[in-house]
């Protein structure tokens, strides 16, 4: 009798589970929002990345200073009185939500291919030797702007190409500079400012560079990433001469906003 009420409890069981299972939630993996079977042979296809909203990330935004606490209240409302008043600046959303800006990312890291031919690369990848094996870590370096005087360069470094990105994008913006931009010749008023208002010089390790006023239409004469910075900067036309070891990227970044920092020393 017992072996009995064993198996009919048994076929009580399985009759009930597909009436449980019906009621349970679609399978993650076999539902549309998640990765679907890619050719039957254990293939998966990956599901786009969405990108994030910077106006809801905005509005998310819980500050955790008194300034961007006045910042979201809309008690400041200019960048630039912030950096007259030397404030620290400890959070990059307070940039974001004074300032429109752009970003770019120079290429530091090696070029690709056999003795260092092809295309230079964003990310600069280093090794560190350990007992476990190598230790390896990539590194950015980012350049932000709004095309009206504002710049800012930053370096990130981490485990992965993403996090170094957003490091350095972030530093960046709390690096953020003004500067004072003029023109080659005197112009009536109005007229909107196209190149450095004087001679300037910077430096940064081997690198020297000059930075000299150059007439509308001449454009930047400049390598490609010095292009960038000057262009985020809102630098249209200028002349540049550099010595040293200007493949260095990472030291070019910085002796050109060496020298744009220099045009805030002298008032005309």
């Amino acid at each position: 009798m017992a072996e009995k009420e064993t198996k009919n409890s048994s076929k009580k069981i399985i009759e009930a589970v597909p009436e449980e299972v019906a009621k349970l939630p679609a399978d993650p993996i076999s539902s549309d929002n998640h990765r679907r079977p890619f050719g039957g042979r254990g293939r998966f296809q990956r599901r786009p990345r969405e990108k994030e909203d910077p106006k809801a990330a905005l509005a998310a935004w819980v500050p955790k200073t008194q300034l961007g606490k006045d910042v979201k209240e809309g008690k400041i409302k200019d960048f630039d009185l912030i950096l007259k008043e030397h404030k620290r600046i400890l959070e990059e959303q307070i940039v974001d939500s004074l300032l429109n800006l752009e970003s770019d990312l120079l290429l530091i890291g090696q070029a690709k291919g056999k003795f260092g031919g092809g295309k230079r690369r964003a990310w600069k990848q280093t090794q560190k030797k350990t007992m476990e094996g190598n230790v390896v870590t990539f590194a950015s370096m980012a350049v932000v702007g709004d095309k009206a005087g504002h710049i800012g360069l930053g370096y990130g470094k981490a485990k992965e190409t993403l996090p170094a990105r957003a490091k350095a994008l972030r530093q960046a913006k709390l690096n953020v500079i003004k500067i004072t931009r003029g023109f080659e010749t005197q112009e009536p008023e109005g007229n909107d400012p196209h190149t450095v208002p004087f001679v300037v010089t910077g430096k940064s390790g081997s690198i020297r560079i000059k930075l000299l006023p150059a007439p509308r239409g001449t454009g930047l004469v400049i390598g490609d990433e010095g292009k960038k910075v000057l262009k985020l900067a809102g630098i249209k036309d200028v002349y540049a001469v550099t010595k040293g070891q200007t493949r260095t990227t990472f030291n070019l970044g910085k002796a050109i906003i060496d020298a744009l920092t220099k045009t805030n020393e002298m008032k005309l």
